[in-house]
């Protein structure tokens, strides 16, 4: 069965969805069957595998009310092995829509689950907040990775999510997890970069891997890519292949 994991910071410019299309991608140069599920309403995961606005009539919105099943909305990209589900700005009224659901929080955990034997990984890009689409993803998830730009506010955003993953496992999804944080448009010239990154790594599980800042990743989406396809011997792709490859590791060490 999959491991779905969700790449969650309710702080925008963090590297945030760069981490999920690219953690993505990297999983699968590790040989692993991969979907990327886009459930931000501004799409951009669905821009960067190729998919720009407007080009997604069905996306994560349909699956997630339980208009149309999940598995009808996967759609193959340019790198084989990695599938999308699309977004569009019809998830931005799920909010209002959900609002007197009682089980609105498990309805991506329900519409994805005939897919987990499909995928050995299915990586949710969520959206930059703490709402009702982020608390689907933590009630879907089995792990959850942050990406942490190393600045000021960055500790007081964490510990916010760290205490909603806490509050989704104790009342929806005991299976979740917080497995880590990785660093992002790291610069190690920076001490501020480096002191909030010892201070993260005082309280959290901080991946060895750290991203640079590169202006390959930065280009990458532009172009409708995940960086190894559109420069795979850059920084930013050794960055995330080599952060595929700690994950994997790290998973097999625990499952022994």
């Amino acid at each position: 069965m999959g491991q779905v994991i969700a790449v969650a910071n309710q702080k925008g410019g963090v590297g945030k969805t760069t981490t999920a299309v690219n953690l993505a991608a990297s999983l699968v140069v590790c040989d692993q069957r991969v979907l990327l599920v886009d459930l931000d309403p501004q799409g951009n995961a669905s821009t960067g595998l190729g998919f720009p606005p407007g080009t997604i009539p069905r996306g994560s919105y349909r699956g997630l009310i339980g208009e149309v099943p999940m598995a009808e909305l996967v759609r193959a990209t340019a790198m084989e092995g990695l599938s999308l589900i699309g977004a569009n700005q019809d998830l931005a009224a799920v909010e209002l829509e959900m609002v007197d659901d009682d089980n609105r929080a498990i309805h991506l955990r329900d519409a994805l689950s005939p897919l987990l034997n499909e995928f050995d990984y299915i990586v949710i890009d969520c959206p930059p907040s703490l709402s009702v689409l982020t608390i689907n993803a933590l009630t879907a998830a089995h792990l959850v990775v942050v990406p942490l730009q190393c600045e000021y506010y960055a500790l007081e955003g964490l510990s916010k999510l760290a205490g909603t993953v806490e509050r989704v496992r104790a009342s929806l999804n005991p299976m979740l997890r917080l497995h880590g944080v990785v660093l992002t448009m790291y610069d190690g010239r920076n001490n501020l970069a480096r002191e909030v990154a010892a201070e993260v790594r005082r309280h959290f599980r901080v991946y060895r891997t750290v991203i640079p800042r590169n202006v390959r990743l930065a280009e990458a989406p532009s172009y409708g890519q995940p960086v190894y396809l559109y420069d795979s011997s850059s920084l930013g792709s050794f960055g995330y292949v080599n952060l595929a490859r700690e994950f994997m590791e790290i998973i097999a060490e625990e499952a022994a």
